[in-house]
């Protein structure tokens, strides 16, 4: 993670975003604070991140496998303020009212942290976090601004739900996309061109790079000489573990030595771990495929050095950070063109892009992936080229005339003035 800074004299800047790491999900969010931990080095901030509550859940909940509690009320992270607010959330329709739920749950809060001198509130996602923090940019004057991440390509095709993205996105007053895909959704949408622009995902390569390749394969446990294949994210349908194993019987046909690498949890998502590993029995790869659960970001650099080719067969990404990663440990990738990905992956030489939902494109550019003699200086920098510090200070820029126009008034209501 990066180092932060504590500032005396107060706040300029609130992080409003339901997925956050905290001290029992410290997995959830991890691109968020990378991001913003390193823009707190710049300016003082402090994490508003409310959770889904409602009567009973805890009772419920205690009975489930995997249960976990509430994060606390307040937690520090390197120096940092971050803030768990409860809502109601009562499951089935009633989901819908979550924006107004997290806006009111979250209004004191807001309120006290505006005293402590925050003049901006810095949204990720835009539904249902950016609809409540444009509401509460309304209550309290603050001109607030939203990150589309991806969820909302979905969100959009949601005839209930597309209307608050387009109130949203209209309300807000400057818009960020980790992609251009999602800067183009956003201007469907209605946002104005003027208040949109990309901001992608960095990687650090401090933390991400390769290490030997043979203590690396040791660590993970698979032979010296073999041929690995490596997936990163959560088990869950959309990231697509189970197209990648449906191609291990043909690709190990042509490739004797190959083995899969799968390192991931559960999420907030889901999690399909049991029928990961049905698919694997079924399929008689036992011994192929190897489960390393979901790891600290300190320790990828492990299973990625031990691979040879990276692979995420996903439905729907933003900007998947871990291409980044994967990259700054050598890997060429291949994943689908969906959302972000050929933006990321967007030369020959960086790996391939295949149609989503074609297996036999899938197959057939994962072998042609661990034929080909990769020019591993090449990605490595290109990994390079992309570190946070560029990211930074485009955010830097961008949230510069916004904190000025507030500075000493803390009356600017930007969602008044669209």
């Amino acid at each position: 993670m990066a180092d932060s800074h504590t500032f005396a004299g107060g706040i300029e800047l609130v992080v409003f975003s339901a997925l956050f790491p905290s001290a029992v999900r410290p997995g959830a969010g991890l691109f968020i604070r990378e991001r913003m931990f390193r823009v707190a080095r710049h300016h003082p901030l402090a994490v508003v991140s409310p959770q889904p509550w409602f009567p009973g859940q805890g009772l419920i909940r205690r009975w489930r496998p995997g249960y976990r509690p509430q994060a606390p009320a307040m937690e520090m992270q390197h120096g940092i303020r971050v803030y768990h607010p409860r809502y109601l959330a009562v499951p089935g329709l009633l989901r819908r009212f979550d924006g107004w739920a997290m806006a009111w749950a979250s209004h004191a809060l807001l309120r006290r942290l505006k005293g402590e001198g925050a003049r901006l509130i810095d949204a990720h996602f835009a539904y249902p976090d950016g609809e409540a923090a444009v509401r509460l940019g309304r209550w309290l004057g603050l001109p607030v601004t939203v990150t589309l991440r991806g969820t909302e390509v979905p969100h959009s095709r949601n005839p209930a739900r597309r209307p608050r993205l387009v109130r949203t996105l209209r309300a807000a007053a400057r818009i960020f996309t980790v992609s251009d895909s999602l800067r183009r959704l956003a201007l469907e949408l209605g946002a104005d061109a003027a208040r949109t622009e990309v901001v992608g995902n960095g990687v650090d390569i401090a933390r991400f790079h390769p290490v030997d390749r043979a203590a690396a394969r040791r660590a993970v446990g698979v032979p010296p000489d073999a041929q690995v294949l490596v997936s990163v994210g959560a088990l869950v349908e959309r990231k697509g573990m189970h197209r990648v194993i449906d191609c291990l019987p043909a690709l190990i046909e042509r490739h004797p030595r190959l083995h899969y690498l799968i390192v991931g949890g559960a999420s907030p998502e889901g999690d399909n771990r049991a029928e990961l590993d049905a698919q694997v029995a079924r399929l008689g790869l036992a011994g192929r495929v190897h489960f390393l659960g979901a790891l600290p970001p300190d320790e990828l650099k492990t299973p990625l050095s031990a691979a040879d080719v990276f692979v995420l067969a996903t439905r729907n990404e933003g900007w998947a950070n871990v291409f980044l990663e994967a990259m700054a440990c050598g890997l060429p990738v291949v994943t689908t063109d969906v959302g972000g990905n050929a933006e990321v992956v967007c030369r020959a030489e960086l790996g391939t892009i295949v149609p989503f939902g074609d297996a036999a494109a899938l197959r057939h550019a994962l072998d042609g992936a661990l034929d080909t003699p990769w020019d591993r200086a090449a990605i490595l920098a290109y990994a390079r080229a992309n570190q946070w510090d560029a990211r930074i200070a485009q955010l830097l820029r961008a949230y510069a005339p916004l904190l000025q126009k507030t500075a000493g008034t803390g009356s600017v209501n930007a969602v008044a003035a669209q």
